[in-house]
């Protein structure tokens, strides 16, 4: 009953006119931005951090949620009727989705992708909302040598997850780690790595980071990649609502794509690639026209995995929102956009800053009804969006980045940091290393440092503390599985595939 009373009085602070402006925007915005290949809402948050400086938090974080959302249905239009995923969690539904378009289905998959994103985000919501109480319950039991050993966890998990192997993912979150250490401690007072410049004793600002590697760095790198010619698309044929068939054979995969979607998206080691491939496969498996797959296209190979896909960014917000973990590039910009406010999620936030907390969650529900009506009749407004030029689009992406860090602070040498991290953002996507570890570093390893100090002190400095604690030695085990199990298992394959040795004598 608490769930629903906190529930009713956030839906009271999301419509208020103001919060559904932002939501409007925030869904419109992520839209677009879904649409455009190579964008996506990591970038788009991360350019709009600036505004935190200036607008209440319940309005930033409603205007962030609604583009995050938004992102995650416009990235199928895209893959539908482009071929080109905006986002790599919608790489799957390219590969139903275009083929359908190319049948002359374009209008069908356009329709049970928007409906299943609008069932899934739903049901996805409703799991945030009462899930979260649940995690919170779970957390205070949390002491410092358990919280620090979560950290570990999550460090490993999320750099191995949202890189192409562990090393680089270990590599940029250590990175962030040297960032984030930037400054004075707080518990001596000593500055560290300022080299001698006063005007790094403050540390680097989270959000010159976020706006250097993704906005910067995203831009110069697609910049560079651009090439020749323009993209083949699909025209719209037919009717853009579904047979009576068809929501026959979609409604079951939006349920299986959210039950799959969500649980995997609220893990510390979550995200929205392997929901959408594991729900593809379930579908192919189980759908009783599996000569569409491949050829004329699959309707249910759409449904499912765009199920799964807005299930799974629902599930994301739990981990961030109950222990301050996040789990994806776009929740570890969120969370960047927390500490600019002074807010630490944790178990905590639900009470503490429950306007903000419930008001964002209500603005889910609206968002989902906002993006179904902005989808599905305005579709060829967004298709309209592909036919912007790449070079006045990235232009206009460097000058706001610009603008919006300067104005944060009116320094030149927050603009330095900004165009060198920048430069480090595009050589870490030009050699494939991942740079959402390096927020994740950088927000995360200073708060791991302080709770590994608070139990060094509680335990006399003792280093059993990690592994007396039976929830913190659990934790910590399942580290070094996430460290180690891929590099075991790839070596029991290699020794499987070659088969036993032969041994002189044993003819």
């Amino acid at each position: 009953m608490d769930t629903l009373g906190y529930l009713a009085h956030g839906f009271a602070v999301a419509f208020t006119p103001t919060n559904l402006l932002w939501c409007l925007l925030g869904t419109t915005l992520g839209t677009a931005i879904g649409v455009l290949p190579g964008l996506g809402p990591a970038l788009t948050i991360a350019l709009l951090l600036p505004i935190t400086y200036q607008v209440a938090p319940e309005a930033s974080f409603i205007l962030f949620a609604g583009i995050y959302y938004g992102a995650m249905y416009g990235g199928s239009t895209t893959s539908i009727l482009l071929n080109t995923p905006g986002e790599s969690a919608t790489i799957v539904t390219a590969l139903e989705g275009n083929r359908m378009a190319r049948s002359g289905r374009g209008g069908a998959a356009l329709a049970t992708s928007a409906i299943g994103s609008f069932v899934a985000g739903t049901l996805g919501t409703l799991g945030v909302a009462f899930l979260a109480p649940i995690v919170v319950k779970f957390a205070l039991a949390f002491g410092p040598a358990e919280y620090f050993s979560l950290m570990v966890l999550a460090f490993i998990t999320v750099s191995a997850v949202l890189g192409s192997s562990s090393v680089r993912g270990l590599t940029s979150l250590f990175a962030g780690f040297v960032i984030g250490m930037i400054g004075v401690d707080l518990q001596t007072g000593q500055p560290r790595f300022t080299f001698g410049m006063g005007e790094l004793l403050d540390g680097v600002d989270v959000i010159v980071v976020a706006v250097g590697l993704f906005a910067v760095g995203e831009t110069l790198y697609m910049a560079s990649r651009r090439y020749a010619g323009r993209d083949e698309i699909v025209p719209l044929k037919g009717s853009l609502y579904m047979t009576a068939a068809e929501w026959a054979r979609s409604w079951k995969p939006w349920l299986r794509g959210a039950a799959i979607g969500f649980p995997i998206g609220a893990m510390p080691a979550g995200g929205a690639e392997i929901p959408t491939f594991l729900s593809y496969a379930i579908e192919k498996k189980l759908s009783k026209h599996k000569e569409e797959f491949g050829t004329v296209g699959a309707i249910e190979g759409v449904a499912g995995p765009e199920a799964a896909n807005n299930a799974s960014a629902a599930g994301v917000l739990v981990p961030m929102l109950t222990l301050g973990l996040p789990t994806s590039a776009t929740a570890a910009i969120m969370l960047s956009a927390f500490q600019s406010y002074g807010i630490n999620p944790g178990p905590l936030l639900l009470t503490t800053q429950a306007n903000l907390v419930w008001g964002l969650i209500a603005s889910l529900f609206i968002a989902n009804v906002i993006l179904v009506i902005l989808n599905l009749p305005l579709i060829g407004l967004w298709v309209r969006l592909l036919k912007i030029p790449a070079p006045q689009l990235y232009a206009g992406i460097l000058v706001f980045a610009t603008v919006g860090t300067y104005g944060i602070s009116q320094s030149p040498i927050d603009l330095v940091i900004l165009y060198l991290l920048g430069a480090a953002g595009f050589l870490m996507r030009r050699f494939d290393f991942p740079t959402a570890p390096v927020i994740i570093g950088m927000i995360l390893g200073p708060l791991a440092e302080t709770q590994f100090r608070r139990a060094m002190t509680i335990a006399n400095g003792d280093w059993t503390v990690f592994y007396r604690h039976p929830l913190s030695l659990t934790l910590l085990t399942l580290a070094f599985i996430g460290l180690a199990g891929p590099h075991i298992w790839a070596y029991v394959e290699r020794r499987r595939l070659r088969g036993p040795e032969h041994v002189p004598g044993d003819a």
